[in-house]
C-alpha cells in the first residue's frame, strides 16, 4: 500500500488538539474489547491486546478524532461532516498488524505524532491525517462507487465505504491482499469488494464506472486506464505521481467533466511507495 509522510501537513495535526464536539463510536457505538477480540479471530489474526491495553487505546482515540476534526477544518476550512463520521466509525486499532510476521500492535494505534505503519510485504499503514486529508480531498458521498488503487492495510477503502455505496480495492501483492480480504466483513463492512491483481487496469468489469478512484502508491505516470474508468460529469481520481524513492513526489486531482474531458490540478507534495506492475514498463 502506501508509505506516505507528509513532515509539515503531521505536524500541523499533531498541534490543532483542540476542543471539538464529541464525534460517534466506532462500530455503530458497539466497539469494546468482546468485539475486537471476536473480529480478531473472525478474521483469523493473532491477538496482541489485553482489556487494560485495549481501553487505553480508546481513551486515546477521543484525542485523535479532535485532532483529525481541527486538522481537516485548517487544510479545508471546514471537516467534511462525511469524512469525519467515517473516521468515527472505522476502529484504527483493528488495522494495525502486521501480515507477514503475523502479529498486532494494535496497541500503538491513535499515536500523537502521527506517521506511517509497517505491514509486512514491503507495504504500510498511512498515518491517520495523511489518509484523512485523501478522503475530503475526494469528497465521497452516499450513492458513490470508490475504487481504491492499493489495499494494503484495508483502513483507507473502509473509510470510503462508510460513505460510499460500493467500495473496490486492488491489491498487487498476492499474500497480503489474500490476508486482507478476511478483515471486512468481521466489521459488517460488507459493500467492499477486494481482489488480488495490478491496479494499472483498474476494475473495468464494473462497467458504470466510477466516482472516486484513489491511488495509493505513487506512479510514474497516469495510468490511461484510471482515467477511462471514471465517470462522466463526477469522477475524480486521487493519484500521486513521481518517480519511486524520490520526494519530488505531487498528489493530483483528475476530474472528468459531463463531456467527458478531463481536467487536473496539482496539490500537494507527498511521498508514497511506488506502484508496481505494468506501470514499471513505461508509457
Amino acid at each position: 500500500m502506501v508509505s506516505l509522510t507528509r513532515r509539515t501537513l503531521i505536524a500541523q495535526g499533531a498541534a490543532a488538539a483542540l476542543a471539538a464536539p464529541a464525534l460517534a463510536q466506532p462500530y455503530g457505538g458497539g466497539w469494546d474489547y468482546d468485539q475486537y477480540v471476536a473480529a480478531m479471530r473472525a478474521s483469523e489474526r493473532r491477538i496482541g491486546m489485553n482489556k487494560a491495553t485495549f481501553d487505553g487505546v480508546m481513551r486515546r482515540r477521543d484525542q485523535a478524532l479532535r485532532i483529525v476534526e481541527n486538522y481537516l477544518r485548517g487544510k479545508f476550512r471546514e471537516a467534511d461532516p462525511h469524512s469525519l463520521r467515517a473516521y468515527a466509525e472505522v476502529p484504527r486499532e483493528y488495522f494495525h498488524y502486521n501480515y507477514a510476521g503475523a502479529f498486532d500492535f494494535g496497541a500503538s494505534a491513535y499515536e500523537g505524532n502521527a506517521h506511517p505503519w509497517a505491514i509486512g510485504y514491503g507495504s504500510a499503514l498511512s498515518d491517520y491525517l495523511g489518509q484523512m486529508y485523501m478522503t475530503q480531498l475526494s469528497r465521497p458521498q452516499p450513492g458513490e462507487n470508490a475504487l481504491e488503487i492499493g489495499t494494503g492495510s484495508g483502513y483507507q477503502i473502509s473509510i470510503l465505504s462508510r460513505v460510499c455505496a460500493k467500495a473496490y480495492s486492488i491489491e498487487i501483492i498476492e499474500p497480503l491482499g489474500r490476508a486482507v480480504a478476511k478483515i471486512f466483513k468481521p466489521l459488517g463492512f460488507d459493500n467492499v469488494i477486494t481482489k488480488v491483481g495490478d491496479g494499472y487496469f483498474g476494475w473495468p468489469e464494473e462497467k458504470e464506472g466510477f466516482d472516486i478512484i484513489m491511488v495509493t502508491c505513487v506512479a510514474q505516470h497516469v495510468p490511461p486506464p484510471l482515467l477511462a474508468q471514471l465517470k462522466p460529469g463526477t469522477g475524480r481520481l486521487i493519484i500521486p505521481v513521481g518517480q519511486p524513492f524520490r520526494r519530488e513526489q505531487v498528489l493530483y486531482v483528475y476530474t472528468k467533466d459531463k463531456d467527458g474531458k478531463i481536467h487536473s490540478r496539482r496539490d500537494v507534495g507527498v511521498y508514497f511507495i511506488p506502484m508496481t506492475g505494468r506501470i514499471s514498463q513505461g508509457r
